[in-house]
């Protein structure tokens, strides 16, 4: 079989690029051509950019295959997620590779306006000795007001509390105890405004955080602050900081990101107190190196049917660690149950209890909601358009947990109910050291089986040669069994045979088992793709 090919649309670091070539077949384009770029992105089964190409509704049309495009980078201002995830496609990027690269760089560009350092670098070099034009001013003592309690937010003030400083914060999304722990008190926007003797942002760009910093706010800092914007450009209005610069309201400003940009001319590099840099805040080898080999993992994982952590439009998050080995068998049970129920139901319900209940187990109900998808659609079922095509059917999903589990220390169910209301159900547990995979339930029925690639389930009245029967209609078909158990609800009542086979069971022996038992429901499982 051919490899599945990753369509590289920018550049991306040898290290990423390695991390691929061993499993799939790497082709480049160059994205900002836009025919050449949808020409290959037909034959792409995961593109990756940077913050040139557009992957927009338009190449989503074009790419029949694409199961995840990868930003190498941390925004995805080129990225139309919507469009991404209508299509079924998984959209990831690197959103730790630059965080330490970004927080270094604010505090340079902080450093750099309190001590005037590239003003007195550039006069020296001109042959002028200005030291007394250039006097600056100490961190130690002052209070900066960080914008914006993130990653990258953090980062900067605990670098920032090292110079002893008193370290303030802005942030709606932050509890106080958290800030507490990091040492920072947070404030509202206006005591951050009048407290600050230096202002650095950390906050994404949305409608909300757009123009932030205005005309309204430059009225409200000391005149001696310095406000420093490495994040996005547009949160400090920069019409509003030229003219509180020219007015003395504000000493001066480190900014390395604009509203525009590339941008080669501004009225903010007419001020002697501003230093400005060409949106360097990611431009770290070390930097490139993490967004290259993190979005690289991040394809390998999508495309081998696994759950990305950094894959921004799935529900649920990162994983924790004792949730992940649930996932395969999360997907197997919702397999299982659309065999068993022979369509999709009207409603899902998800449920998990045991230990495991404890964690955010959101991404076990879609790995079992893709697995109740995946063979009955011919489009290809992700953690991304699984919930879409739950939602398209009509169908009701619910998660429910529970951390009482009085049999097994963390059980998984998948239980549905049909359009005739007849309930179905199949539990699994994961037992010992190397997480083995047991079905330990199916509608009502108690066992302990080990899920294999081809299954059959038969439930008729209990009455003796049944297992018989069985086992000989399978043998005289040449189909092996490997394994085998009964469940029943009482001495000759209702029961179920669920048997493990080597090879699939035929359409038709499923049929003539099922009448020669006389099974009011036979069906077989294929778990192989």
């Amino acid at each position: 079989m051919s490899k599945p090919v990753v369509l590289v649309a920018e550049e991306l670091s040898p290290a990423g690029i390695a991390v691929l070539e061993a499993d799939f077949d790497v082709r480049s384009v160059d994205g900002t051509d836009r025919p050449a770029l949808l020409a290959a992105v037909a034959e792409a089964d995961a593109l990756i950019v940077r913050s040139a190409t557009k992957a927009d509704a338009e190449v989503f049309r074009h790419a029949h295959r694409l199961r995840v495009v990868a930003r190498a980078g941390v925004g995805l201002d080129n990225v139309d997620v919507e469009a991404a995830t209508k299509s079924g496609v998984m959209v990831v990027n690197a959103p730790t590779s630059n965080i330490v690269t970004a927080a270094e760089h604010a505090i340079a560009l902080l450093l750099a306006t309190a001590r005037n350092v590239p003003q007195g670098h550039g006069a020296l070099k001109q042959g002028e000795w200005k030291r007394s034009k250039y006097t600056g001013v100490e961190l130690q003592g002052k209070t900066v007001g960080v914008l914006g309690l993130g990653r990258i937010g953090v980062l900067v003030a605990q670098r920032l509390a090292a110079f002893d400083m008193d370290v303030v914060a802005f942030d709606p999304y932050v509890q106080a105890a958290r800030a507490a722990q990091l040492g920072v008190k947070l404030v509202t926007l206006d005591e951050l405004l009048a407290e600050s003797d230096f202002i650095t942002v950390h906050l994404p760009k949305t409608p909300e955080t757009l123009g932030l910093i205005g005309d309204r706010e430059l009225h409200r800092v000391k005149p001696s602050v310095r406000i420093v914007n490495a994040a996005r450009g547009g949160i400090v209005d920069e019409a509003a900081l030229d003219l509180a610069l020219k007015e003395g309201r504000v000493a001066g400003a480190g900014i390395d990101v604009f509203s525009t940009e590339p941008c080669t001319d501004s009225p903010l590099f007419h001020h002697d107190n501003v230093v400005v840099t060409p949106h360097l805040g990611a431009s770290t080898h070390e930097a490139q190196e993490k967004a290259g080999t993190q979005v690289a993992r991040s394809v390998k994982l999508a495309l081998s049917g696994e759950f990305v952590p950094d894959a921004v439009n799935v529900q649920g998050g990162a994983v924790a660690e004792d949730v992940k080995p649930g996932l395969p068998l999360a997907e197997k049970l919702g397999r299982i149950f659309t065999a068993l129920a022979g369509g999709v139901p009207v409603r899902l319900d998800v449920v998990v209890r045991g230990e495991i209940a404890e964690q955010d187990v959101k991404v076990l109900e879609l790995a079992a909601l893709k697995g109740v998808f995946l063979d009955v659609t011919e489009e290809p079922v992700t953690f991304v358009n699984a919930p879409l095509l739950a939602r398209d059917r009509g169908v009701e999903v619910t998660l429910t947990t529970s951390e009482d589990s009085p049999d097994w220390r963390n059980v998984v169910q998948v239980r549905g109910t049909l359009a005739d209301g007849t309930v179905v159900s199949v539990s699994g547990t994961l037992t010992g050291p190397k997480h083995a995979e047991r079905i330990i339930e199916v509608n009502g029925y108690n066992m302990e089986l080990v899920p294999a690639a081809h299954m059959g389930f038969f439930s008729y009245t209990d009455r003796p040669g049944i297992v018989g029967a069985v086992g000989k209609l399978l043998g005289d078909a040449d189909v092996n069994i490997a394994g085998m158990q009964v469940g029943r609800d009482a001495k000759g009542g209702k029961a179920l045979i669920a048997l493990t086979v080597d090879d699939a069971i035929p359409a038709q022996l499923v049929d003539a088992i099922a009448a020669e038992v006389g099974a009011d429901v036979g069906r077989r499982v294929d778990l192989e793709v």
